[in-house]
């Protein structure tokens, strides 16, 4: 989950679409799903038991253009999909994602101490080709150990790609 999405990704009407952006090769190189989806191929998402959504809604240049109620009201829009769909786990995509959601001033990658209605809460880094500080072998290391924490489960083995 990101706090919302880029323009292109609005323009688009796909999550991490724009070109550069690691979500999608981490997603698959950490065995979420068997081959590597093109952001138009979201959808595949669902049949392979993961959903994906944003904070906010509305698509901006960048994340500080958000207004502080709109992430209020996501947080609540959020708490009412985890209630209804009962995910094991909840990913915020980029630290600025989960303190935004939660109101904190810093938080560590990895999982976090509390719970999220029942779900258990990760942050790992921001896929976007622009976050620097994790290049696509450290996000897939940490994407896998959300994957593996606690039967999350991804494709069979023998559905995987070789990596």
């Amino acid at each position: 989950m990101g706090i919302n999405p880029g323009l292109y990704s609005a323009a688009t009407g796909h999550h991490f679409a724009r070109p550069g952006n690691r979500f999608w090769p981490a997603l698959h190189l950490s065995g979420f799903t068997a081959r590597q989806l093109h952001p138009s191929e979201q959808d595949e998402l669902l049949n392979a038991g993961y959903g994906i959504t944003n904070l906010v809604n509305r698509g901006t240049a960048t994340a500080d253009e958000l207004d502080p109620e709109e992430f209020v009201a996501g947080r609540s829009r959020l708490a009412a999909k985890v209630r209804r769909y009962r995910p094991q786990a909840l990913a915020f995509l980029g630290v600025g994602a989960y303190c935004h959601a939660f109101s904190l001033k810093k938080a560590p990658i990895g999982p976090q101490p509390q719970r999220f209605e029942g779900a258990a809460v990760w942050v790992l880094p921001n896929p976007s080709g622009l976050n620097a500080n994790y290049q696509l072998p450290a996000l897939v290391k940490l994407f896998r150990s959300l994957r593996d924490s606690g039967g999350i489960a991804g494709p069979p083995a023998a559905q995987r790609d070789s990596r």
